[in-house]
């Protein structure tokens, strides 16, 4: 292992291998004393699209407010599970199997699209002309504050789906789907989220299919791993301590290092960071 690789373990805290009973555990207990701390709490907001890591991270949600309205006697807290689709979404079978999986409290359902076209065309007014990139930040940037207006209104805090692999990488949108409050399955890879699924008893259909971050229309549902040029497996591994090619590892690297400015608060004239 390379002095880099042994870093980059420690700082996402990632295991070689996992218990799925004792991850559930540390997640729900991670979120209801969060809220047990915060009692002016009464929820949480999950975004839900449909794959793995919304999936995992709306379940084990769920059932820390379970846990919690049943420890209280009554029914306090809730679980806010938003769909957030830009127009009609490709896989919306898969967000409807995802929600009869998670059983929220409460589910609401914001359709961002004409918000987007109107931010755009804002933009197209004052010289701006968005990238299709670009808009795919937009959109997930307009989930998150969507995000954060019903967290406001519920009195609930917003919980996060990033995971390690992600994390690694920087493949997530700063202050879009990077911009949350809780993240209770930070420190799992890829495979140990799918871990936890199974032992949650999750439609394969879920936890199989190919990722897809899918905020881009001129390439829409593009996999993660054409994206980003390596495979979830070989980060996998690369989080695990195991080796990988060299090509794979210099990839994952170079990502890291890449998208640190991701993983760190404003940088302050204080911070070694920016010189």
């Amino acid at each position: 292992m390379t002095n880099l690789q042994l870093k980059i373990i420690e700082e996402l805290k990632v295991k070689p291998s996992i218990d799925p009973q004792e991850e559930i555990r540390t997640s729900i207990d991670f979120m209801k004393n969060y809220l047990k701390k915060h009692p002016f709490l009464k929820g949480l907001v999950v975004g839900i699209s449909g794959g793995q890591d919304s999936t995992l991270t709306g379940k084990l949600a769920q059932m820390a407010v379970n846990e919690l309205n049943e420890e209280a006697g009554v029914k306090i807290y809730s679980l806010n599970a938003v769909r957030l689709p830009y127009g009609l979404q490709f896989d919306e079978d898969d967000c409807q199997d995802a929600l009869g999986y998670i059983q929220p409290s409460k589910i609401y359902t914001v359709n961002i699209k004409d918000a987007i076209d109107a931010s755009k065309r804002a933009l197209d007014v004052s010289g701006i002309n968005l990238s299709d990139f670009a808009k795919g930040n937009e959109k997930a940037r307009e989930r998150m504050k969507v995000q954060y207006s019903i967290a406001a209104m519920t009195n609930s805090v917003v919980v996060g789906t990033d995971h390690a692999a992600e994390a690694v990488t920087g493949f997530y949108t700063k202050y879009g789907d990077g911009g949350v409050d809780l993240v209770p399955i930070f420190r799992l890879n890829k495979r140990q989220g799918k871990q936890l699924l199974k032992v949650l008893d999750c439609p394969e259909n879920l936890y199989i299919k190919i990722p897809t971050a899918d905020l881009e229309e001129e390439r829409p549902g593009l996999p993660d791993e054409i994206a980003l040029g390596v495979t979830y497996d070989y980060i996998d591994d690369y989080l695990e301590g195991k080796k990988i090619p060299s090509e794979s590892r210099e990839r994952i690297e170079e990502y890291y290092l890449r998208s640190q400015h991701k993983r760190h608060m404003p940088i302050t004239v204080f911070d070694e960071f920016w010189k």
